[in-house]
């Protein structure tokens, strides 16, 4: 062997000696071993709601997301901005099950409406969350829509060219078309909503108030998708056949996730608009914040009156 040889196979042998010394990826490191309910929301109107509701706050940014430790109601909190859409979300949302001692996912925000018999300020809970544009979208021809062969889709009706179809995970064959919420959480969610009196007046940027009083609808399926919904047709077809309530763009993701997980979800989405049902212009800049407080005062009574939490970390 060569001098040259010796000193590369001693170069290698240093590195690798160095990369297996080298401490675990700090990306996977728990910052907080205190098991927490998680508080998602995804925009800035839906986090200013809450945030004035955490007690003794500690900040935390990881990659660029500000995460807030504290209580609320007296029971261990974080509260987490996922950023708007799928994407954020699921990604977001996975952080914090790695990073943190995550005891159940909430998700608190704003949605359009797409059962008719909900108005704007209603908060909606829904027991199961599907995602209306996981599709095929098929090819058009003389005679209608055809599916290319070996596509899948659901018994669902299409979408013009758009035909619904399930979700996967990972390597299981099974598609599944929702992802449920937690049944014990939705039974709490159930018992508490006569006890929030919910607001049906906002102030700023002017004066508006809705002709009635918001109220709380537990159950039924709520859609996400990363595309804003205000489209009547679109809204009727999924109220029709996803007997979907409300209309979002990133609840679904964290319930894929959470059931991924096996962590105990649900979402609460009180309505801003009608996902073009509106009988005038979308009133989402209207009632943005009416809604989004709407449903914190939900969250907050909901935390209330979940049990105590285990007192071990881990």
């Amino acid at each position: 062997m060569t001098m040259k040889t010796m000193r590369r196979a001693a170069l290698w042998l240093t590195m690798i000696c160095g990369l297996a010394a080298a401490p675990a990826d700090a990306a996977s490191e728990a910052l907080d071993t205190t098991p927490r309910t998680a508080i998602i929301s995804a925009f800035a109107p839906e986090w200013a709601s809450l945030i004035g509701l955490i007690e003794q706050p500690v900040q935390r940014d990881v990659n660029g997301v500000a995460i807030v430790t504290g209580t609320m109601a007296g029971k261990p909190v974080l509260l987490m901005e996922s950023g708007v859409s799928m994407v954020n979300a699921a990604m977001n949302a996975q952080m914090l099950i790695d990073r943190f001692a995550v005891s159940r996912i909430v998700f608190s925000g704003i949605a359009g409406g797409a059962d008719p018999a909900l108005a704007v300020g209603d908060v909606a809970v829904p027991a199961l969350w599907s995602q209306n544009l996981e599709v095929v979208m098929a090819r058009e021809t003389a005679s209608g829509f055809l599916l290319s062969p070996g596509a899948e889709a659901s018994d669902r009706p299409p979408f013009g060219m758009m035909f619904p179809r399930g979700i996967r995970l990972g390597s299981d064959p099974t598609r599944y078309e929702a992802f449920a919420a937690d049944p014990e959480l939705v039974a709490i969610a159930a018992r508490i909503a006569p006890a929030v009196a919910l607001k049906r007046c906002v102030a700023a940027p002017a004066a508006h108030c809705l002709p009635g009083t918001p109220r709380i609808v537990v159950g039924g399926t709520g859609v996400s998708s990363p595309a804003f919904v205000d489209n009547a047709a679109y809204r009727t077809y999924l109220h029709k056949n996803y007997d979907a309530r409300v209309i979002d763009m990133e609840t679904a993701a964290v319930a894929q996730v959470a059931h991924a997980n096996r962590i105990p979800f649900i979402g609460f989405r009180s309505l801003s608009d009608l996902a073009g049902g509106d009988a005038g212009p979308n009133s989402m800049t209207i009632f943005m914040s009416l809604a989004a407080e709407n449903s914190a005062s939900v969250v907050r009574t909901f935390v209330a009156a979940l049990p105590a939490e285990a007192q071990q970390t881990r």
